[in-house]
């Protein structure tokens, strides 16, 4: 059996961009049996950009399941943000998981926003200065936070969703000099400590699609700025090798954003 996941991140909704992914949007129960949102869902993190967001990617006849990224921070009006996404039908995930029954089996899916921190060899330790050792335990946490919550899931699928990338994989392209900023090896520690299929992340516009973890997790970069489109679809399934989780070609199947 089979479980269609959709996924996009990083659309940076307001009200001058309002409208522009619905009608793709209204087709997904034809290709996809949940919709993930890899943060950045708005351009400063307000209230009033959470409710374009609530406009555009509420009731869908699919659910809809989201992180928040840094730009949804901003304003500092996260609590805001997440109550009208919520009261939209849109789950916001930070540190936990829910269980989806699909058509194809129970969909685990466990998110967090993560943060940055660096990959193995060129990573920031918990070291020094407070200023440095609090921004690696933020990394560290979000990444306990992410494990420990794909560990509780029972479910037959299993799938991570970030805004920070878990691998250096998906962030080239990006500079160098940045990469501690778009992710850590952390999230992709926590992502190989249980049996994910898939994990998807948003946050590095000018990174690349497909990655994969130490532990052989396949990764996804779905900023909308990667995909060029309203979401991929990525197909899991107890009959498909996780070698071969990766998004399904074809105008039924990828929805262009114009």
């Amino acid at each position: 059996m089979v479980i269609r996941i959709a996924a996009v991140g990083d659309v940076h909704l307001d009200e001058d961009v309002v409208g522009r992914f619905r009608p793709a949007l209204e087709e997904l129960p034809e290709c996809a049996d949940v919709l993930l949102l890899a943060g950045d869902l708005t351009r400063h993190g307000t209230e009033a950009e959470a409710r374009c967001v609530a406009q555009e990617f509420g009731g869908l006849a699919v659910p809809v399941v989201t992180v928040l990224g840094n730009h949804d921070h901003q304003c500092d009006q996260v609590p805001q943000v997440v109550k009208v996404l919520e009261d939209a039908g849109i789950t916001v995930l930070e540190g936990d998981g829910v269980v989806l029954d699909c058509a194809g089996g129970r969909l685990g899916i466990a998110g967090v926003k993560g943060f940055g921190g660096g990959f193995a060899g060129r990573c920031a330790s918990d070291f020094g200065e407070p200023e440095m050792k609090a921004f690696v335990r933020t990394t560290n946490e979000s990444a306990d936070r992410l494990g420990a919550a794909l560990r509780s899931l029972d479910c037959d699928m299993l799938v991570a969703l970030t805004h920070y990338s878990p691998v250096p994989d998906t962030l080239v392209g990006e500079p160098l000099e940045i990469y501690p900023f778009l992710g850590s090896y952390q999230l992709g520690q926590a992502i190989d400590s249980a049996p994910t299929a898939l994990a998807v992340h948003g946050h590095a516009h000018a990174g690349t699609e497909r990655g994969t973890t130490p532990g052989g997790v396949r990764v996804r970069n779905v900023a909308h700025p990667v995909i060029k489109q309203a979401y991929s679809v990525f197909h899991v399934g107890d009959q498909l090798d996780t070698d071969q989780v990766s998004p399904i070609g074809g105008s039924g199947s990828q929805r262009s954003w114009s």
